[in-house]
């Protein structure tokens, strides 16, 4: 006897064009929720900005330098 083969059926998941409330979670109440994990994780905000601010000031700096070092 051989293998007889076996039909199977596919789940296929997508959104329906019709529904218009898909992402409405992430958008209510925004400004709350950011709020709330900014004073939640203040440490680790400063931690990741203060070398992030300060990279891009001294690049600045080092920028306007070099823009005027003919002058002198």
């Amino acid at each position: 006897m051989g293998k007889q083969p076996v039909r199977m059926k596919a789940v296929i998941y997508a959104l329906s064009p019709f529904q218009q409330k898909v992402m409405t979670g992430l958008w209510k109440d925004l400004p709350n929720k950011i709020h709330h994990k900014v004073s939640e994780n203040w440490i680790s905000a400063t931690f990741l900005l203060t070398p992030v601010v300060g990279v891009y000031t001294y690049v600045q700096q080092y920028q306007e330098k070099e823009k005027l070092e003919h002058r002198y």
